[in-house]
């Protein structure tokens, strides 16, 4: 059995562990955190793919280093996370739910007036490490829709899955799904 999938993302390779979601259904875990190459890396690649924004939001999760990369790669001083929960400082907290499949409940995500306001009128990417069921970028889309941003685009390092075929999302590589035995799933 495959224990691992080998994923060359724009010339970055990386081994990622097969994790099990089920008895027969395998995801390779994509992770982010503390890989400084890959991060300074996908959010170039990203950034030479991106239509004009303003605004730069992500979920609160594994994407928020490379939206911190983006922002400081474009020049932009300003993204936005929304939150898992409120916040003691945001005010007119807005919020939506999300089901993601590397989460194990349902999950909140909100943002305050600031962030709002800041997306207003504004042309707003929507930024994340791995897209998968879509349920998360359903959820950000929601809280740009309410105060009124205005999408431009939707962008990832991989999209897994069925996401894969989609054709409004933009991606650095594909990442495929996996049975037990570490056989792509087709």
């Amino acid at each position: 059995m495959n224990s691992v999938y080998e994923i060359d993302i724009c010339g970055v390779k990386r081994d990622l562990p097969l994790c099990k979601v089920s008895d027969d259904f395998y995801i390779a875990a994509f992770i982010m955190f503390g890989d400084v190459e890959i991060t300074k890396h996908a959010a170039g690649e990203l950034l030479k793919k991106a239509p004009d924004f303003d605004v730069l939001i992500t979920a609160e999760s594994k994407g928020i280093p490379l939206l911190y990369e983006m922002a400081r790669q474009s020049g932009n001083n300003y993204y936005i996370v929304a939150r898992k929960g409120p916040k003691l400082y945001m005010k007119d907290v807005i919020t939506t739910q999300v089901d993601s499949i590397t989460t194990a409940h349902t999950q909140t995500l909100c943002i305050g007036s600031a962030e709002a306001e800041a997306m207003k009128g504004k042309r707003v990417l929507i930024v994340d490490d791995v897209i998968s069921t879509g349920e998360s970028l359903k959820a950000l889309e929601t809280l740009i829709d309410q105060v009124g941003g205005k999408i431009v685009g939707r962008m990832a390092v991989l999209a897994e899955g069925d996401a894969i075929g989609r054709e409004d999302v933009t991606y650095l590589a594909p990442l495929p799904v996996f049975h037990a035995d570490g056989s792509i799933i087709e």
